[in-house]
């Protein structure tokens, strides 16, 4: 079985660094892509630009993407991806500190798989990792993407 691949969108320097830190600590060991803003991400993800090649590139297996993004936010990317044949199916999951009622309802409304508040608790927000981590990388099962 191959490694799941995370791609890790998130501008904030400090929670990049938390969800890492939460990762290792977590004993998670999968490759984690990091990209700052939303439209590195698309193009990361629709393999775009310098992101063409895939073997250097590698699609990944599940998305943490914020919604507080410069560039293109949250939302935009992914409206985009879920327009697109090769990105549909790709599990996102939003990993944000939004409160905002408005924000869950549009990310379901577009499509996310899951809606994650960071907890501002360091050891919630590890907890929370965790339980990511064993449902996203080791129970729920996804369709191989493609390339088209």
């Amino acid at each position: 079985m191959l490694k799941k691949r995370i791609l890790l969108v998130e501008d904030n320097p400090d929670d990049e660094e938390l969800t890492l830190l939460a990762f290792e600590d977590c004993q998670i060991a999968n490759e984690v892509i990091v990209k700052r803003d939303g439209a590195e991400a698309l193009d990361y993800l629709l393999g775009q630009g310098i992101y063409s090649d895939r073997h250097l590139y590698p699609m990944p297996s599940l998305v943490l993407l914020d919604l507080k993004l410069p560039k293109i936010d949250g939302l935009e990317v992914l409206r985009r991806l879920r327009s697109e044949a090769r990105t549909k199916v790709l599990p996102v999951i939003i990993l944000t500190t939004s409160k905002e009622e408005q924000d869950l309802i549009n990310s379901y409304s577009l499509g996310c798989n899951s809606y994650i508040r960071k907890p501002v608790d360091f050891n919630q927000f590890m907890e929370a990792i965790r339980q990511l981590g064993v449902y996203w990388l080791l129970i729920n099962e996804t369709p191989q993407i493609r390339e088209l």
